[in-house]
C-alpha cells in the first residue's frame, strides 16, 4: 500500500528549505495547482470551474501534452493562469541519471517558458534540483505543496479527498490537484466543493 502525507510535515519542509512548500502570509489567499496536463477533457473542465467562481490557479504542464494540445496550452495562459514546468515525459528523478533529467527538463522548457518546476511524484535529487534551479528561465523555483489533495489515490473517493483538503486549509496552502485521466474521477468531485467551500471560508484562490 502506497504511503504518502496528506499534509507535507515541518520536518520535511526544514530539510529541504530552498524548496516552496507554501506561501508565508497570513492573508486568506490559497494556490491551486494542477499536474500532468493538460488534457483534452480534464483541463477544459478545469478551466470551465475556475472561471465560473474568478479563480485563478497554477499549472504544471508535461511538455509532451503541451505539444500535443497546444491550443488547451494556450487556453491556460489567455485565462490568465500561470504555468510551470513538469517535465517532458514525466520523470521519476530517483530512477533517472541527472543528465537524463536535466536534458528532459531543458526539452520540455522549450515549450513551457517558466521559472516554475515541479517533479513529478515528487522525487527529485539535490544535484538534479540545482541543476534545474540554475537552467530555469530567470531564477528557477521548485515548487513542492502543502496539501496533497489525494485525487490520484484510487481507493480515494472524491468526497474523500475534499474532506482531506478542507481540513488542512491555511493562509498560503499549496494545493496539488491533477487533471489528468488517472485523477478526473476524484478530481470531477473535489474540485468544484473545494472552491466553494474556501470561498465560503473568505479565501482568495491566486496563481503563483
Amino acid at each position: 500500500m502506497r504511503f504518502y502525507f496528506y499534509q507535507t510535515p515541518a520536518w520535511l519542509r526544514w530539510c529541504y528549505a530552498e524548496r516552496t512548500w507554501r506561501i508565508d502570509t497570513n492573508d486568506p489567499v490559497l494556490y491551486l495547482t494542477f499536474d500532468d496536463g493538460p488534457h483534452p477533457t480534464v483541463t477544459p473542465f478545469v478551466l470551465d470551474v475556475l472561471a465560473r467562481y474568478n479563480c485563478k490557479a497554477t499549472f504544471f504542464c508535461i511538455g509532451q501534452n503541451v505539444l500535443r494540445y497546444p491550443a488547451l496550452y494556450q487556453r491556460i495562459l489567455d485565462e490568465g493562469h500561470r504555468v510551470g514546468n513538469h517535465t517532458h515525459r514525466h520523470l521519476n528523478g530517483w530512477k533517472t541519471s541527472d543528465a537524463a533529467y536535466l536534458a528532459d527538463v531543458q526539452e520540455a522548457a522549450r515549450c513551457i517558458s517558466s521559472n516554475l518546476f515541479r517533479p513529478p511524484y515528487g522525487k527529485i535529487t539535490s544535484a538534479q534540483a540545482r541543476a534545474v534551479r540554475s537552467t530555469l528561465a530567470g531564477k528557477g523555483r521548485l515548487v513542492m505543496w502543502d496539501v496533497l489533495s489525494g485525487d490520484f489515490d484510487t481507493r480515494l473517493s472524491g468526497e474523500e479527498c475534499f474532506t482531506i483538503c478542507k481540513k488542512r486549509l491555511r493562509p498560503g496552502s499549496i494545493i496539488v490537484l491533477h487533471d489528468s485521466e488517472k485523477a478526473w474521477p476524484r478530481l470531477s468531485v473535489v474540485l468544484p466543493l473545494l472552491i466553494k467551500f474556501a470561498l465560503v471560508e473568505g479565501y482568495v484562490l491566486k496563481a503563483m
